[in-house]
């Protein structure tokens, strides 16, 4: 019997969600993304949590976007809509889940795993972590919400060098530029890290980290209310043009000669 690809845990006022597809480079399966947002759904009453983490197994990605193999067979306007819009449903769990939801970053944050990882509302990185918009190397662009949450965090002029450029950034830079709140020590593990920052959040009372967080959603679904139609509508134009499949058969035809 395989392990399941999404581990939920509970203890001590933490909820734990660990991606656990690592053969896989914990890429983001459409299932995987439904069951990591039943599982917030699920959990969102639990008057004992004062705090939420998305982490994922193994040392080297957090996630490293979706999963291939699945999106190949996405063609069609209404497949690329219905996905977009899926995918979307999953984060907005993340985003709206009562309280602060943590991703704690074991490695590579790409693509549809930026987007993961900027959905949630803090972020903690391993030294070697990195995070990386890389959807406009594929020729299309966010998908769902990341480059809203993107523009939240960095304003609108470094999100759009980010977003076009498509760089990867080291766990340094993007916490010099306000991606990353805390990085680990280059000796440090991890967790350790990860429950020193946490510390604070699990000793608050639940209304007052439930209280702060109700003003921060509240915001942030301000901002997507206002801008993810023009995120979907341009992902589904982008998807679905000959640009994004010429892109797809050359960046395979690059892995194949490795």
């Amino acid at each position: 019997m395989s392990a399941p690809a999404l581990l939920v845990e509970r203890r001590d006022r933490i909820l734990t969600l660990t991606i656990n597809r690592p053969e896989k480079r914990n890429a983001l399966r459409m299932d995987l993304l439904d069951a990591l947002g039943a599982a917030l759904a699920a959990h969102a009453t639990d008057a004992s949590l004062r705090i939420a983490v998305i982490t994922a197994s193994g040392d080297r990605c957090f996630a490293a976007g979706g999963d291939l193999d699945e999106l190949a067979a996405i063609r069609s306007t209404e497949d690329a809509e219905a996905m977009s819009r899926r995918g979307r449903r999953a984060l907005d769990q993340v985003r709206a889940f009562p309280l602060p939801v943590v991703a704690a970053l074991n490695g590579l944050a790409l693509g549809g795993g930026a987007e993961l990882a900027m959905a949630c509302d803090l972020r903690i990185a391993a030294a070697t972590a990195e995070i990386g918009f890389l959807q406009g190397q594929l020729g299309v662009t966010t998908a769902w919400g990341g480059g809203i949450d993107l523009i939240a965090a960095v304003g609108n002029r470094r999100a759009l060098d980010l977003l076009i450029s498509a760089r990867r950034l080291a766990a340094d830079e993007a916490l010099s530029i306000g991606l990353f709140d805390r990085v680990c020590a280059n000796d440090e593990a991890l967790d350790a890290c990860l429950m020193a920052f946490l510390r604070p959040y699990v000793d608050r009372s639940r209304q007052v980290v439930a209280g702060f967080k109700a003003l921060t959603a509240a915001h942030r679904r301000e901002l997507h209310q206002t801008l993810s139609s023009v995120e979907q509508s341009r992902f589904v134009a982008a998807w679905t043009h000959d640009d994004h499949w010429a892109a797809v058969e050359h960046a395979a035809a690059a892995r194949a000669k490795k």
